[in-house]
Order: C-alpha cells, then sequence, then structure tokens
C-alpha cells in the first residue's frame, strides 16, 4: 500500500496565443453535449470554427476593453476548459465533457469572480440557454440565480431563449 496519494495537475490561467484552437474545439463539444436538442443539428452544423477560433485568438492577444479577460483550465499541459469575463459578467464558461464534474468549473468561475471583483465589478451576470439545467444546477450552486430577465437569439432555423442568472460579488 502505497503512502502518497496521486493529486491532479489542474490549475487555471489567463490564456495565452495559441490557446484558442482549443477552445474552439471544447466551446463546440460543449455546445453539441449541452445544447444539440434546443440549437439542433443544423445550427451547431452551421458553426464557422474558423471564425470562433479568430474571435477567441483576437480576445486572448487583444482584449475589446478593460475587464475582459479569458482563462483556460488545465490538466496537466492540457486546456480543458475557458471561461471569458467582461465589465461584470461572465460571457463564456464551458468545460471539454470528458472533464466536467472534475472541479475545473468550479476553478474557472472563482478565478472569473476573483478577476471582476479585482475590476471593480458589484455584480455577476450570465445568461443560460432556455433548457441547460445542469448550468442552472452549477450556477445555483455557486450562488447566482435567475433575475427574471430573458433574452431571445435568432440562431437561424429558430430562436433560442437565455434566461439571466445574477448574483451580487
Amino acid at each position: 500500500m502505497s503512502l502518497f496519494h496521486e493529486t491532479a495537475d489542474v490549475s487555471v490561467r489567463p490564456a495565452v496565443p495559441g490557446d484558442d484552437v482549443a477552445m474552439t474545439a471544447i466551446q463546440v463539444g460543449s455546445w453539441r453535449a449541452a445544447h444539440g436538442e434546443v440549437l439542433g443539428d443544423a445550427v451547431l452544423d452551421a458553426l464557422d470554427t474558423v471564425r470562433m477560433r479568430e474571435q477567441w485568438a483576437a480576445a486572448i492577444d487583444a482584449p475589446p476593453g478593460p475587464g475582459f479577460a479569458v482563462l483556460v483550465a488545465c490538466a496537466g499541459p492540457d486546456v480543458v476548459g475557458f471561461a471569458a469575463v467582461g465589465p461584470g459578467q461572465l460571457v463564456a464558461l464551458e468545460v471539454e465533457p470528458r472533464h466536467q464534474r472534475g472541479g475545473h468549473g468550479s476553478r474557472l468561475l472563482s478565478a472569473a469572480v476573483d478577476r471582476l471583483r479585482r475590476d471593480g465589478a458589484e455584480e455577476i451576470v450570465s445568461w443560460v440557454l432556455d433548457g441547460d439545467t445542469a448550468r442552472e444546477e452549477f450556477l445555483g450552486g455557486a450562488g447566482l440565480g435567475p433575475d427574471g430577465r430573458t433574452r431571445t437569439l435568432a440562431t437561424g432555423p429558430r430562436d433560442v431563449v437565455e434566461h439571466r442568472w445574477y448574483a451580487a460579488l
């Protein structure tokens, strides 16, 4: 019997150039797993992954202004999740489906909140796609709750509804 226990080599760090490739793959994989039924195959198949990657690269290289940041979660050397924040808002938080339920999302959310606080935010807002109960449970467990606001996004073949979640910081 070993007296030593293996510990996972996990971390969260600011995104660096090159992380955009993994981030795009994670975003597409996460959306397929979590939103396939709501968005539909036609929307997911039409995603412009080259443009998505270019947008993530730009967000990493030249954030659009103060209060914007991109963070990545790593398991060893591999990027397995990411979060993006803007002033007072959690813009995105995705974890590769096979790495979910491993604490990466919680570490990313904690780092995102720390960044928002450091930038002077007094609240955190996030939008949740209708029917995404896993994200609702995750955000609810972290202290966020729906505030009753909704928005409708036109995705092409169908419109989808998002609900705003909020917490004071």
